[in-house]
């Protein structure tokens, strides 16, 4: 028996309406949620991209030596970082979050993507509050005011897989409430997929672009970030390491009303860390700030190997508590874990920088999968011209002059950059971005001298290596002799800082700051 190609035409017609008419109900008539509309969307933003690229810039016969064609490659990455924004704005989710990482990579993509893409670290779209109350049901199986006395309708604050509400328990407690975008987790599997393909897909039209490091990256840790739970374990992790840091604040976890979806937690006031004009009302010193913020996080590289891997002004807050600056680290979604010889290796790499040395470099470089871009790897690490590392960067200040001058130089390196980023150990990967962040947060307070940074990065790095050697040692003399050659290197160390500041008139702040095992440049 056989069936007419008109009567299986108009089957599968009918079985695809009511496929989307189910999608479309399940999603609430979200027509944005259905994967295939989300795919078709991403597909036609890249071929458009592309086409644009192909067209208006490779289809040029302009010289590359040129102002004319740097200028025109300039205004064909506005185009397509503006198409990019639209697309992550329009699916949401996993593309959002792609977009506040591409927004965080300063000094190794263009900065038309990166300036572009940063909008997204503030103010990315916020689910309806409906959506937020039915997530807090799904998933306590209670009405949500039977749980709070009040829900503040407008968020605190809205990333890229959920947002955040201020709230009144019923005994009157504050709370800050972090309710999951109630599609993302569904959407993220095929989101996660569509990217790989289209990363791949470009790739073939453009050699160049090699980003399959950041798609495994996100795949790696999506979902991770969307287990609400998890956060709040790394949350209290962080907090027992640190506890001995009384400048340092973790906002305690409400387990009770916690889940994987919903992670309520302390509220906690402060002002973002890049806010210089908050900082000095509140009688703050940017450099005591800055130098607090290095010290944590070059004892979490180097030392821990736990890092809090998101350090974007909304995540990191401060404020003034017993006349000191207080740092409040929030969001606890996303942590490098470290192995051992990734941080020995790592840290070496940063004394063979610190000492401008090229072979060291070179061997560590390879070590960590960079054989003969390792001169890029190590500016990329450091964010420091490749004169400057030779010069010494401890010697070297760091100005707005050169900050423009590696960025000048970035889109005429992106090939080697993108071939860097593919080959290098992926634990490098959220250490780069966590760098990257960092510096733009020492900008913004301009201390971007770093030599306070740079001293406890040092004093990090030295406890590092030779902590490694403690571990491999047996013999009960060579272990006192590697104590006594490490104190002799920190207190090296701590002298030639001290020589630096008084090079910039602050001997007595450094001498005092050397006594007190601290040091801020003031």
């Amino acid at each position: 028996m056989f069936v007419s190609k008109k009567l299986l035409k108009r089957a599968a017609l009918g079985i695809l309406g009511l496929g989307t008419l189910a999608s479309l109900r399940a999603n609430e008539y979200d027509l944005g949620s259905i994967g295939i509309v989300r795919l078709g969307r991403a597909v036609v933003t890249v071929f458009i991209i592309g086409r644009h690229y192909k067209n208006e810039l490779y289809g040029t016969n302009l010289n590359p030596n040129t102002q004319e064609y740097v200028d025109l490659k300039s205004k064909v990455h506005k185009y397509g970082a503006q198409k990019l924004l639209e697309l992550c704005c329009a699916n949401k989710g996993v593309y959002i979050k792609v977009g506040q990482h591409i927004g965080a990579l300063d000094y190794l993509l263009p900065q038309e993507y990166v300036n572009t893409m940063r909008v997204l670290h503030s103010s990315a779209p916020q689910s309806s509050f409906k959506d937020i109350l039915t997530v807090i049901k799904e998933d306590f199986k209670k009405d949500p005011y039977e749980i709070f006395e009040s829900i503040d309708p407008e968020p605190l604050g809205t990333a890229s897989l959920a947002q955040v509400h201020k709230a009144v328990l019923k005994n009157g407690g504050i709370v800050a409430v972090k309710i999951q975008h109630r599609s993302v987790k569904t959407n993220s599997y095929v989101d996660i997929k569509t990217m790989s393909t289209l990363v791949k897909l470009t790739s073939l039209v453009f050699p160049d672009f090699k980003f399959d490091w950041l798609v495994d990256e996100t795949k790696k840790n999506i979902p991770r970030e969307l287990d609400f739970t998890q956060e709040g374990k790394n949350a209290e992790k962080i907090q027992n390491i640190f506890s001995h840091y009384h400048w340092l604040k973790i906002p305690k976890i409400h387990w009770e009303i916690s889940s994987p979806r919903v992670l309520t937690m302390e509220f906690v006031k402060g002002g973002q860390v890049n806010d210089l004009k908050y900082i000095q009302n509140s009688n703050l010193n940017p450099y005591e700030v800055s130098s607090k913020l290095g010290r944590l996080y070059s004892h979490m590289i180097f030392i821990v190997g736990f890092v809090h891997s998101d350090p974007h002004p909304g995540n990191v807050l401060v404020r003034k508590k017993n006349n000191e600056a207080e740092i409040i680290l929030l969001d606890h979604g996303l942590y490098a874990n470290l192995s051992n010889e990734f941080r020995w290796e790592y840290s070496k790499l940063w004394l063979a920088i610190f000492d401008g040395n090229k072979t060291a470099m070179q061997t560590h470089c390879a070590n960590l999968g960079v054989t003969d871009l390792y001169g890029l790897l190590a500016c990329m690490v450091s964010g420091r011209s490749w004169n400057t590392i030779m010069a010494g960067v401890q010697k070297t200040k760091y100005d707005k002059q050169e900050k423009e001058e590696f960025q000048r130089e970035i889109p005429n390196l992106l090939p080697q950059i993108s071939n860097v980023l593919d080959k290098v150990n992926r634990q490098m990967l959220l250490i780069l971005k966590t760098n990257d962040l960092m510096r733009c947060i020492e900008y913004s307070l301009n201390t971007g001298s770093r030599m306070s940074g740079m001293l406890e990065m040092s004093k990090c790095c030295i406890h590092s290596v030779y902590g490694e050697k403690l571990k491999s040692c047996t013999n009960v003399w060579e272990k006192w002799k590697i104590s006594l050659s490490k104190q002799w290197a920190l207190f090296k160390i701590s002298l030639y800082y001290i020589y630096l500041g008084a090079l910039n008139f602050n001997i007595q702040n450094s001498v005092n700051s050397f006594l007190k095992n601290e040091f801020y440049t003031f």
